[in-house]
This record gives structure tokens, C-alpha cells and sequence, in this order.
């Protein structure tokens, strides 16, 4: 998996779904619960990711993709607030890379809300483009709908 000094990558089990759940919810507004999450993990399809650092016990972010044929698609990718904008999302993203093309995915998706700066620049800098938009994809606590950014990165080929 990728090092980096201070946070190792793991492939995420089943068995962190409680864990990986509650970050979820810390993160989204619509956060996955456990037995959902339990159930992605477990199907064929899924690759998850999980970020942990050497010093400090639990989660600090994870990836959540499934492989299909030739492609891949990111479900969702979160990073602890008290880590974010420490490179922990490009690292994560970056080893999904990296297996979806050990595994010959030739391209890789993702949606993004629109309003998510932090994640298009990121996005941007790992190579993907946008490729189309998903009106009123997203439904907000308070009711308001917002468009979703359809991105490509490609893998191989």
C-alpha cells in the first residue's frame, strides 16, 4: 500500500463497518449506517481503504469504490476534519488508483457536489476531469437540492 511517515493505508473488512459508519455520519449529512455499510464491504465488487496514523487508535479516512469490468467508481471518500487538507484524501485516492489499475480498470469516476471546492481541487490535481452533471443529485437537511459533478480520471489505456 502507499506509505506516508505518519498514516498507514489498509484494506478495509466487514468487521470496521461500526467504525467506518460512524465517521460516515460525522462527515455527511446523510451518513451510511452500519448494517448498509456491512453489506457494501462485503459485496465482490467493493474495494475499500481505510487511513489510520502510527501513533493514535481509530479511523482518520477511508475510500469506498467497486470494480466492475473494466472501470471503477469512488461511492465515497471521507477524511477526519482534525486531518483534512494533510494529504490523507490524496493518498487514499491515489492508492485506489493504483489498484483499480493492478485490477486493468481503464477509468475511474466520482460525483462531487458542485459547492465542494476542497474536493474539485483535489480531484484537479489527481487528473480528472469533469465528464457531465447530475441535476439536484443531492438533497441537503434544509431541502435544497444541488447539482453533482460527474468526474473521469483516466487509469490505463
Amino acid at each position: 500500500m502507499v506509505e506516508h511517515p505518519e498514516i498507514r493505508l489498509l484494506a478495509a473488512t466487514p468487521e470496521q463497518a461500526g467504525t467506518l459508519s460512524a465517521l460516515h455520519v460525522q462527515l455527511f449529512e446523510k451518513g451510511w449506517d452500519a448494517d448498509g455499510m456491512r453489506r457494501l464491504l462485503e459485496h465482490p465488487a467493493c474495494v475499500a481503504l481505510v487511513a489510520t496514523t502510527r501513533h493514535a487508535p481509530g479511523l482518520i479516512g477511508f475510500i469506498i469504490a467497486q470494480l466492475t469490468a473494466d472501470e471503477a467508481e469512488i461511492l465515497s471518500i471521507g477524511v477526519d476534519k482534525a486531518w483534512q487538507k494533510q494529504g490523507v484524501g490524496c493518498l487514499l485516492v491515489e492508492a485506489l488508483i493504483g489498484l483499480a489499475k493492478r485490477k486493468e480498470a481503464r477509468r475511474l469516476f466520482l460525483d462531487v457536489a458542485e459547492s465542494n471546492q476542497a474536493a474539485l481541487a483535489l480531484y484537479a490535481r489527481l487528473g480528472f476531469t469533469r465528464m457531465g452533471q447530475r441535476k439536484d443529485y443531492y438533497l441537503h437537511a434544509d431541502g435544497q437540492r444541488e447539482d453533482a459533478l460527474l468526474m473521469v480520471r483516466q487509469i490505463q489505456g
